[in-house]
């Protein structure tokens, strides 16, 4: 199956499935016998279900077809549509379709050496309808894992002289290892949007980000009692 799409200006990754939808339905509309053969071939779309390659009946599951068959059956012929659609934007404008997260964090601070570990981490994110949690979960959990090292560890040193950096390579532009990654968890509370776009789904590329580092930093000061309000919070804040 071909989509050829113009989805127009795509400025985040979650774009694709909002212009993905429409016309894919609009495919299975025009096509409806596509996938109608084998045992399948008087079967209904509400009455079957798809599952590691395989269409099946819902209601059978032994009625089987493989996604190879289907495609074998339609002797690699190109379905091709059109579709054109706009947004309504003066109704988007009045509500908030973002992501959004509550974070909490655990952390340790020695006090001899102002050393910090983050021993516990939970991420809750609002997300809409979650298309695909594993992936969904590893990007979160990839974003925490930054929030880290934006939090106690990353920074670039400028040579306003010459104007490059003094610290470009991993050696001394640190980044948190295995051993300084503790206990991380994520939760999705799903909503049900019926405004962001027709799947309910909301993008995840930042989201596991933007919250740990204040979180980190609002923990630092209940351990301490020091407000620190510049990134990356370096022992020599600290003591």
């Amino acid at each position: 199956m071909q989509l050829l799409m113009s989805p127009g200006n795509i400025h985040r990754a979650r774009c694709s499935l909002t212009s993905e939808h429409p016309i894919a339905s609009k495919v299975q509309a025009e096509q409806p016998e596509f996938g109608r053969t084998g045992a399948l071939a008087k079967a209904e779309l509400e009455d079957v279900s798809f599952s590691k390659g395989q269409v099946f009946l819902t209601a059978d599951p032994s009625k089987t077809v493989s996604l190879a068959e289907v495609m074998l059956e339609n002797k690699g012929r190109a379905i091709r549509t059109t579709n054109f659609s706009v947004p309504n934007i003066f109704k988007l404008k009045k509500y908030s379709r973002a992501a959004h997260s509550a974070v909490f964090v655990e952390v340790e601070v020695d006090e001899e050496l102002g050393m910090v570990n983050v021993t516990r981490a939970i991420t809750a994110v609002a997300a809409g309808r979650i298309i695909n949690p594993k992936t969904a979960r590893s990007q979160i959990l990839g974003g925490m894992v930054w929030s880290i090292s934006k939090a106690l560890r990353e920074e670039s040193i400028p040579d306003y002289r010459f104007g490059n950096y003094m610290n470009p390579n991993l050696g001394e532009y640190h980044i948190p290892v295995h051993a300084d990654i503790f206990d991380l968890d994520v939760v999705f509370v799903e909503e049900n949007d019926e405004i962001v776009n027709e799947l309910g789904s909301k993008g995840v590329g930042e989201i596991g980000l933007v919250g740990m580092p204040p979180a980190i930093a609002n923990a630092i000061f209940h351990a301490t009692g020091k407000r620190i309000n510049q990134f990356p919070i370096h022992l020599d804040k600290l003591l």
